[in-house]
């Protein structure tokens, strides 16, 4: 019997394909690792890492420059900021309240040509030939200018002695306004309202003077003119024929 020789061909080509294959595949397999293979260079990493150093040292570099020029904004608008307290109203307040004791001088205002009339009218030369009521009047509108000129001093005095407590309890408040500032402003504001409050006391002072001296300047002229007086009335006491005339008296009983 013939065997047919088509299968022991096939079979000897494909064992002779099987044989083949490592070797067309090996070469297709081991391409890859020589193609992926990573290759180090020192001094290409180290230049990467001096790089990114100074870059992120130049980063620093700015985060620190807006941060000091976020500091100098910042303190720019403290020194801009004002003070938030005021003691005008209240300085203002004690120097119309003096203002008004001197506006309320009795008789004689704090005025130049009202003491200049007054003086002419009440002070000034008296009349010989005035009669004694007349003189005695006029002695009597004299005392009380006098009088009212010493109580409008005290007056004075005890507004301005009143002005004290609040002057204190706004040179306070100012100092520690002053201790707390914030910035620049602030402190000068401070500054600059207790320069106020001192102006303020210094006119209260200015007052008290101006008062006192105006009382005194009406006791000196009032004694002048009583002296005036006291001699025209003894003149006419003396005077021969029309001063004193003697007459009998009459005693017990």
């Amino acid at each position: 019997m013939t065997r047919n020789p088509v299968p022991r061909l096939a079979r000897a080509s494909m064992l002779a394909l099987a044989l083949a294959m490592p070797a067309v595949i090996s070469p297709m397999l081991a391409s890859p690792a020589h193609a992926w293979r990573i290759v180090y260079d020192p001094s290409n990493y180290a230049q990467n890492v001096l790089t990114a150093a100074r870059t992120l040292e130049q980063i620093t570099n700015q985060i620190t420059q807006l941060q000091n020029e976020a500091q100098m904004l910042i303190n720019q608008a403290r020194n801009l900021a004002s003070l938030p307290h005021s003691s005008l109203q209240q300085l203002q307040q004690n120097v119309q309240r003096t203002e008004a004791l001197l506006g309320e001088a009795q008789n004689i205002a704090f005025d130049v040509q009202n003491i200049d009339q007054a003086f002419q009218q009440d002070y000034g030369n008296l009349s010989p030939t005035a009669p004694d009521a007349e003189l005695i009047a006029d002695a009597r509108s004299r005392w009380e200018t006098t009088v009212g000129g010493l109580q409008d001093a005290m007056r004075v005095q005890a507004g301005v002695v009143g002005n004290i407590d609040s002057g204190r309890a706004e040179m306070a408040a100012l100092v520690g306004e002053s201790q707390n500032a914030v910035g620049a402003l602030q402190a000068t504001q401070a500054g600059n309202q207790l320069l106020a409050l001192q102006s303020q006391q210094l006119s209260d002072l200015i007052a008290v003077v101006s008062a006192n001296g105006r009382a005194e300047a009406l006791t000196e002229a009032e004694r002048a003119t009583a002296a005036e007086q006291g001699r025209i009335q003894r003149e006419r006491f003396l005077a021969p024929g029309s001063g004193y005339q003697p007459g009998n008296a009459r005693m017990f009983n």
